[in-house]
């Protein structure tokens, strides 16, 4: 069994020229009153009638601050979309990256992905960036070591240490499967890396969960499986494509699960088959049991969901499913999910 690491210190040295800071410039409106002497009165209407003039919007200068990683010579940094994307009613004007010798990147956008906090940049420049690059995050075990290097409060190049401390946490969005750890995040490391101690990224550190806004050693990261899917997306097309079946589903409870035999409560019952969704024509019913979605078994409802969404548009697909006490294999083909 390995012991704890003497020193990460070769490690960070190894990996830190390819974390970055980002910052971005942004324009926000600031909500003016109307002007009127009489709001919130009985004679609140009457201003506007005897020659109220309206005022024009007023605008302030915003920033954020993050963290990001590069994953390519060529320039691409990954980083979160809530870093990169603008606060309230306003406009982000300007993203630049600050490599760590202090250096400054104009970048551009490449794309955005809202439900997975996720966005990818570009900057360019005359010679190849260090870069890192993505592990399996699925080997990524509750007690195993991990680092985590960032911009908490604009520290730039800040190490955190710690272990993964559970898998599959969910935080109110539709597809999450978060790593928590308890590796210090703070305000800034936003879109940092996670890395295992190969020196592979097996995270994106997004969130905390904290009663105070500062770190108390419950963090989440987006595990690197995700992200490299959502990110190759953003770097081929610029949006995110998922997968679509068609279908919604219901978790199976203790007494569903012993009316189908089974000893623990897994997998996903399809509550609802869409007229015009790829599982239509596939033979599946309202009622089944979703066990095993292309070989692998369905935990529950929210990762039936999510196996879907990561599933290649156009892939022909197997479901092993239960319908009443009848064990049967469902065949159909994945489609596009609308968004919009």
């Amino acid at each position: 069994r390995a012991g704890a690491p003497e020193s990460f210190a070769d490690l960070t040295a190894q990996l830190q020229p390819a974390v970055v800071n980002i910052s971005t410039r942004q324009r926000i409106e600031v909500p003016t009153s109307s002007g009127n002497p009489f709001a919130g009165t009985p004679f609140e209407g009457l201003f506007g009638q005897r020659g109220g003039a309206q005022q024009e919007p007023q605008y302030r200068e915003g920033q954020s601050l993050g963290s990001g990683f590069i994953i390519s010579a060529d320039g691409y940094v990954v980083t979160n979309n809530h870093v990169v994307s603008p606060t309230g009613r306003g406009t982000v004007e300007e993203i630049t990256v600050i490599m760590p010798d202090g250096t400054e990147h104009n970048a551009e956008l490449v794309g955005t992905d809202a439900s997975s906090d996720l966005a990818v940049l570009k900057i360019s420049g005359s010679k190849a960036f260090p870069f890192v690059e993505f592990g399996d995050s699925t080997q990524s075990r509750p007690g195993d070591w991990v680092i985590a290097i960032g911009n908490p409060f604009g520290l730039g190049g800040t190490l955190t240490a710690g272990v993964v401390s559970a898998r599959g946490r969910e935080a109110g969005g539709r597809y999450d499967d978060y790593i928590q750890t308890d590796v210090a995040i703070n305000t800034g490391n936003s879109g940092g890396p996670l890395f295992n101690m190969d020196g592979e990224v097996v995270g994106v550190n997004t969130l905390i969960l904290s009663p105070t806004g500062a770190s108390v050693g419950i963090s989440l990261s987006i595990p690197a499986n995700l992200a490299e899917t959502v990110v190759s997306q953003l770097v081929e097309f610029g949006e995110t494509r998922r997968g679509w079946l068609g279908v919604s589903v219901l978790r199976v409870t203790p007494e569903m699960a012993e009316s189908f035999d089974l000893a623990t409560p897994y997998g996903a019952i399809v509550s609802r088959i869409e007229e015009d969704g790829p599982a239509a024509a596939s033979g599946l019913r309202n009622g089944d049991l979703v066990l095993q979605f292309d070989g692998r078994r369905v935990r529950d409802s929210r990762s039936f969901q999510r196996m879907a969404a990561e599933t290649e548009i156009g892939r022909e697909i197997e479901l092993e499913i239960i319908r009443r006490d009848r064990p049967m294999t469902v065949s159909l083909t994945v489609g596009a999910l609308s968004e919009g």
